[in-house]
């Protein structure tokens, strides 16, 4: 009687422990950063350059549309997958830049030697001037848009996303896997959308209102 007395009362306080652990848990789990999407605002980040030129994301969207593209960066290893993808963009740059936009893309990783790794992946890219390429050691952008992935060589979950001049999201796709990428074409698709919704996108001339200030046009 005594032991089923003392696995009764156990049981009792295992149940009122419990109930506000699950309920922590879920706290938790509510208070944890989530990626930003369609209609929030981007939050902000400042990067640096591989020649450490800092790189303010709120300067970029405040005269320019942004394609903001995460790669998995260094998991200790060049990601093919990244590889293709920014080749697939740098074809499409004048696409890009006949639209006003500015292409950012991030390269996140432990800090080590980031810097190098970078250096080496970019070796055998061409960088138009409309891209800008910055590297995020330690995950310090990438913890702030809830993207990190947290497994064993792994560092970010490749991400892109469109950003308006009042840094909005327009735009975005989260992959949670290597592949699933955005294409060039498809961010395109996605910016002109944009652009013509917000009405900053003509079919007509260039210079097509009374200011004279001279907006994309679709091609």
């Amino acid at each position: 009687m005594k032991n089923t007395a003392k696995m009764m009362i156990s049981f009792e306080t295992w149940k009122r422990l419990a109930i506000p652990l699950v309920f922590i848990a879920g706290l938790f789990t509510a208070l944890a950063v989530q990626p930003p999407r369609v209609g929030d605002a981007a939050p902000d980040f400042t990067l640096k350059t591989l020649d450490d030129k800092p790189v303010e994301l709120r300067q970029l969207t405040a005269s320019t549309p942004v394609v903001l593209v995460v790669l998995r960066g260094w998991p200790g290893y060049q990601c093919p997958i990244c590889t293709r993808q920014v080749h697939d963009f740098v074809a499409h740059a004048r696409e890009f830049a006949a639209r006003k936009a500015r292409v950012l893309m991030v390269y996140p990783g432990p800090a080590r030697n980031l810097k190098a790794h970078a250096q080496d992946f970019l070796q055998d890219k061409q960088r138009p001037r409309e891209f800008l390429f910055v590297t995020d050691p330690d995950f310090s952008m990438v913890n702030a848009y809830g993207l990190r992935w947290n497994a064993p060589h792994e560092t970010s979950y490749p991400s892109t996303f469109i950003l308006a001049t009042n840094g909005l999201v327009r735009f975005a796709h989260i992959s949670h896997s290597h592949g699933d990428r955005v294409s060039a074409p498809t961010a395109l698709e996605a910016l002109v959308s944009y652009l013509k919704r917000d009405g900053l996108l003509y079919s007509g001339p260039r210079t097509n209102n009374r200011a004279g200030k001279n907006f994309p046009t679709a091609e």
